[in-house]
């Protein structure tokens, strides 16, 4: 089978580069290259700065001159062919974009990165849809069953600055979710600590867990459910579903923390999809020096379950 073949390059490194792991610098310019074999050439010390041997965790430097071996790749390690529907139809789920920030609206059951099995997530779709793209890199993630707002910065310096919000606690996100029950108004803050198993990546509320915090308000209630907007202050692995399921109020089609009887009585209406949805994501843009709100719309198939049902 034909390889894809990159070749050796030395790169001067600019400030727009400036203390990037040399690690994360590797995957923007061996796309399609595994992450293993990214470690394995810097590891052998194939890859060299100031032509000497450097670690992963090497932070470049302005001036810095890298060295990129030769790399073979299959094809199948590659990029996604833009021509495969779910790759094309990407683009018309982008619902913000400018010079150095692309907002998606991430289909449920689209990975926001490949791995684990995954052949591709929504980075190297849109990697393969733009391949004259310097740089593409995701801000955050959604879990691969959750829809909405989803940022991915063109630019190094945007990336920097929206993480930095995230680590502010400034950036807020705001999701829409259709839980079991009645949800008791009363319930507008969650703080209850969470636990990662590190072996099934399992999430329960514990003692032992991370500080975690969610805010709720009811948007609109049904009979036997109610659409809740939820608000994370912290960002732990599953916080919505989990800090939802601990107040008995499960979000329908959760295959893992969801209530089965619940979650039968909604796939007969004809939800086949975790209900939850980032719909909203307000931050301060750094180009445009203002503070802004993008939103994504609830995909067809939400709205038509939400028009099913009795209000209360």
């Amino acid at each position: 089978m034909e390889q894809i073949n990159h070749s050796v390059r030395i790169i001067d490194i600019a400030q727009e580069n400036a203390q990037q792991r040399i690690d994360n610098f590797l995957r923007l310019h061996l796309k399609g290259v595994p992450k293993s074999m990214i470690y394995r050439i810097v590891r052998k010390g194939e890859v060299r700065v100031n032509k000497k041997r450097i670690k992963p965790d090497y932070k470049l430097q302005v001036g810095d001159s890298v060295r990129i071996p030769p790399v073979k790749v299959d094809p199948e390690n590659a990029l996604p062919s833009p021509k495969l529907n779910s790759i094309k139809n990407l683009e018309s789920e982008i619902v913000y974009e400018d010079e150095g920030l692309i907002i998606l609206n991430k289909p449920s059951g689209l990975a926001v990165h490949g791995g684990s099995g995954l052949d591709f997530g929504a980075i190297e779709g849109l990697r393969a849809l733009r391949p004259d793209a310097r740089f593409l890199e995701l801000v955050h993630r959604l879990d691969k069953a959750t829809s909405g707002c989803l940022l991915i910065a063109k630019k190094r310096s945007m990336l920097r600055a929206l993480h930095e919000q995230l680590r502010q606690k400034t950036m807020k996100k705001q999701y829409f979710a259709l839980v079991k029950g009645q949800w008791d108004k009363k319930d507008r803050l969650v703080r209850e600590p969470l636990l990662k198993n590190a072996q099934d990546s399992v999430v329960k509320v514990s003692p032992l867990g991370k500080a975690s915090e969610t805010h709720f308000k009811i948007i609109q209630r049904y009979e036997g459910a109610t659409l809740v907007e939820a608000s994370p202050v912290t960002g732990r692995t599953h916080q919505i579903r989990v800090h939802s399921a601990c107040k008995g109020h499960n979000i329908a089609c959760d295959e893992r923390y969801g209530d089965k009887q619940f979650d039968s009585l909604m796939k007969d209406l004809g939800l086949n999809r975790l209900f939850l949805h980032a719909a909203h994501i307000t931050f301060f843009h750094p180009v445009l020096e203002k503070r802004m709100t993008v939103s994504a719309p609830l995909c067809p198939r939400l709205e038509e379950l939400l028009g099913k049902l009795q209000r209360s």
